[in-house]
């Protein structure tokens, strides 16, 4: 490999670190919101699935029945960080055109 060619690959990389650290960004400020129960827990992730903010309705709050609110809350939970990874995969893939990258979603 010679210079020329070494120096164009060596402005590639750094494009695409550059454009990597942009899409790490606009994952960290990414929400995705799930709704379990019909709606009375609500789970937010962002988009590295780091849970952010969850809601649960006073009306599913029994405490002769905490395992069903245990349940609702770990669905959403769930779903979310699934969600979050997949927008992750779907926005670092397009990047580096489905090479996987050691440490990268």
């Amino acid at each position: 490999m010679n210079a020329a060619n070494m120096g164009k690959m060596m402005k590639q990389m750094q494009k695409l670190q550059a454009e990597m650290a942009r899409v790490q960004e606009e994952l960290a400020s990414a929400r995705i919101e799930v709704r379990a129960g019909g709606g009375v827990v609500r789970a937010v992730a962002n988009g590295h699935g780091e849970l952010v903010e969850i809601e649960i309705d006073p009306s599913v709050v029994d405490p002769a029945d905490v395992g069903l609110l245990a349940d609702l809350v770990l669905a959403a939970v769930n779903e979310a960080q699934r969600n979050a990874r997949s927008m992750a995969e779907s926005r670092m893939g397009a990047l580096t055109g489905g090479l996987q990258i050691p440490g990268m979603p």
